[in-house]
């Protein structure tokens, strides 16, 4: 437990999915899994369609992984006694909507995924951090035509 300035106690959050490897990875995916199939899909899951889609192998897109892991860390804290009365109505206002929009967005993670298929997201082309920061420190080249013999 950790305390907070003024004086209330609050659990040590667990590390977001993304921070994680190896077996710690593979656990926690098993937990998400397991919340996804039985709790988020069966009271949320939409009939899909291309303009809501959703792919049956979404644990392959690491964007739909990363969100729905952090909206089942919402989940675990606003569904927390702690969270009071109100604590579910935050989680629907707040999260619930805006996470499922965005995975189910036709231009969302889903996109290529049609019916029972899962097509793999092509991520955007990324040039390396590095070498353009190298390059721009060694200059443009010299123009011959600017060079003079004599």
């Amino acid at each position: 437990m950790t305390t907070v300035d003024s004086g209330r106690q609050y659990a040590e959050a667990p590390p977001f999915i993304l921070c994680l490897d190896g077996p710690e990875y593979a656990e926690e995916m098993s937990r998400l899994a397991v919340w996804v199939g039985d709790l988020l899909l069966p009271v949320y899951g939409r009939e899909v369609t291309s303009q809501q889609p959703w792919c049956p192998r979404w644990w392959e897109h690491p964007e739909a992984v990363a969100r729905l892991h952090a909206l089942w860390l919402a989940w675990q804290e606003h569904t927390d006694p702690a969270a009071g009365a109100s604590g579910p109505a935050v989680w629907h206002r707040d999260h619930l909507g805006a996470v499922l929009s965005e995975l189910r967005s036709p231009s969302g993670p889903f996109a290529g995924c049609k019916g029972d298929s899962h097509r793999p997201k092509t991520p955007p082309a990324v040039e390396s951090y590095e070498d353009a920061v190298a390059a721009s420190r060694q200059g443009p080249d010299p123009d011959p035509y600017e060079t003079s013999l004599w």
